[in-house]
């Protein structure tokens, strides 16, 4: 086997085994998210959760949905309105009696029927719900906060939780804040009942909102004008097609931040003074109404060259297509053969009355003589462009000295101009209804809170939508079930699994256990060779053992070299000391020179093993 065939083998064995590293990986995952919502079911015991029967049929492969026990929220702090339906009974909301205007007597009325169910396909069996139960009607229902709510110094909190239990066609499922109003009457809830805040979801067609409108009183007028959210970037549309139960939250502050949330995720967010549409204040400026353009205002960029002169061989009759004069009929041309003939084998039809019908022809075909030939009937040139063609002559463009550019009216101080800089500050509001039309039926309400904490919010929501999102996720099969599942409706997957997973399984202990095995170090002891490994240690730990012990007889010769030179020099008289001086300068040279020489690789002596 070849360097290189060896390399192409680790090499997908490699990757043959990170794939097989990741997949478990991912199944690893999916079990402890699994494993994760199981425990989050059994440490709401103590909340009324009974743990998960276990299956007792075998051949089914889909786990069995939870049988938990539910038990209602309860708010942690202050509110001003909860309603978790969980008593079964409408009690506390007023349905309307009231007919929209301007609308036929028929389809004017407030009938759509609402009822305190539980839902279609809950995990959860005992946690109701209000129900949009007919479709094509309209709805309507409120019912009044525990006190109305004053927008001064704390924030407004708006959360519940909607299900498309049969998806949604055409239809809203927004609530609405009605104005504390001296008027407000419930029982004649209707869609012009005044409102401060409206927030939820709406759809129809391919159309997703989730809207967040408030009514802004103009401080000059008095007058009442709706003021639209931005719209969020994030795509809502899972939020209407899942059937699954999500929460909607609406965070208001007094600084005039806003936050809209979807299963606690932000979607969107943004400031009353910048974000809204129309905006909160008019602009100070505004064009004059009785402002009109002069007539002699010029707005031509460009225009026609007065100077320019058609020139003299210029043709405007020449035509744009002439005949190809070089064209030569082909060869094998049927001139006297029409193209198309009649039927032969028509025949009029028996009831054809001449008197009424007139004449019988029988019907056109394509001459068959014309099948094998270039053409027939008579044959003409057939056209091309005319280089002679120039067509209809104008004068260039050029710029216009007179140019004034785009006339525009002129700006003129806003007379409804006002400044508004606390727009959070509202008109107070004392009940919550739910005022909606849709061709869907069933659509499912629950777990209303409004306060403005927003630690309740979450407790709350924790304690209801946490809970279904929980069961939920308990329901779900895992991987492998899922995979089961998918494989007894399409049993061809089988051979996928068995390709994805029983080959590379395959692959890898072919490539990983085949080929030239290395000695095992047993086999080294028997014969009693030095192993490749131990042998290259070796070599190396005695070539640094010789450089080592050569820097230290150098150093030693340089320290006796230096003492003997100090013993010379102090034995000899005082007389004598310029002299030794002079010839210590004298060996000084030398001696730099032999410590240079016996430095020299040359000159080392070979050292005794």
């Amino acid at each position: 086997m070849t360097v290189e065939n060896m390399e192409l083998k680790w090499l997908l064995c490699v990757t043959l085994l990170a794939l097989g590293i990741l997949a478990l990986q991912a199944h690893d995952t999916d079990e402890d998210n699994d494993a994760d919502d199981v425990v989050d079911i059994e440490d709401d015991l103590d909340d009324g959760i009974e743990d998960v029967e276990e299956s007792k049929s075998e051949t089914s492969s889909a786990p069995p949905a939870p049988k938990v026990t539910y038990r209602p929220p309860v708010p942690t702090g202050e509110v001003y309105f909860v309603e978790s339906f969980d008593k079964g009974t409408l009690d506390g909301w007023v349905l309307s009696r009231a007919k929209k205007d301007d609308t036929d007597d028929e389809i004017a009325k407030y009938d759509g029927k609402w009822e305190v169910q539980d839902m279609k396909e809950t995990k959860l069996p005992g946690d109701k719900g209000l129900v949009m139960v007919t479709r094509a009607k309209h709805h309507a229902i409120s019912s009044k906060l525990s006190k109305p709510f004053v927008f001064d110094t704390k924030p407004l909190i708006i959360q519940y939780e909607v299900n498309f239990q049969n998806g949604i066609e055409c239809g809203g499922a927004y609530v609405k804040l009605l104005s504390k109003t001296p008027e407000l009457n419930l029982d004649q809830f209707h869609d012009k009942t005044p409102y401060t805040i409206m927030f939820g979801p709406d759809k129809c067609g391919e159309d997703y909102k989730l809207h967040f409108i408030f009514r802004h009183k103009n401080p000059k007028t008095g007058k009442y004008e709706e003021k639209h959210a931005k719209r969020p970037d994030a795509d809502l549309k899972t939020y209407f097609t899942d059937k699954k139960t999500h929460l909607y939250t609406l965070v208001l502050n007094p600084d005039n931040s806003f936050e809209i949330l979807v299963d606690q995720t932000v979607v969107n967010s943004g400031n009353l003074l910048n974000d809204m549409s129309p905006p909160v204040n008019p602009p100070r400026e505004i064009e004059d109404p009785n402002d009109q353009k002069p007539e002699d205002w010029d707005e031509r960029p460009k225009i026609p060259d007065p100077d320019a002169v058609k020139p003299d061989d210029w043709d405007e009759d020449a035509p744009a297509k002439i005949a190809d004069e070089n064209a030569v009929k082909p060869e094998g041309w049927l001139d006297d053969e029409p193209e198309y003939v009649a039927d032969p084998d028509a025949e009029k039809p028996e009831d054809w009355d001449e008197d009424m019908d007139g004449e019988w022809e029988a019907p056109q075909i394509a001459n068959p003589k014309c099948e094998t030939a270039p053409g027939c009937g008579t044959w003409q040139r057939p056209m091309i462009d005319n280089p002679n063609y120039k067509g209809k002559w104008k004068p260039p463009m050029i710029d216009n000295v007179n140019y004034q550019g785009i006339w525009k009216p002129r700006k003129i101080p806003n007379p409804d101009f006002f400044e508004d800089l606390e727009p959070f500050k509202m008109t107070p509001v004392s009940a919550v209804g739910l005022e909606l039309w849709s061709m869907t039926s069933d659509i499912f309400f629950d777990n209303f809170i409004i306060c403005t904490d927003r630690a309740v919010a979450d407790d709350w929501a924790s304690d209801g939508w946490g809970l279904k999102k929980a069961a939920d996720g308990a329901a779900e099969p895992g991987v492998v079930g899922q995979m089961m599942a998918a494989a007894e409706e399409r049993p061809w997957l089988w051979v996928v699994y068995i390709l994805t997973v029983a080959l590379p399984v395959f692959l890898v202990v072919l490539f990983c256990c085949s080929g030239k095995k290395q000695p095992s170090a047993a086999e080294y002891k028997k014969t009693d060779a030095p192993q490749p490994d131990v042998v290259d240690d070796e070599k190396e730990e005695e070539k640094d053992k010789g450089e080592k012990e050569e820097e230290e007889e150098e150093e030693d010769a340089n320290e006796e070299k230096l003492e003997k030179q100090k013993s010379d020099a102090d034995l000899g008289s005082a007389s004598q000391e310029e002299e030794e001086e002079e010839e210590e300068e004298d060996r000084k040279p030398a001696s730099e020179e032999e410590e240079t020489v016996n430095r020299s690789p040359r000159n080392r002596k070979p050292r005794k093993d």
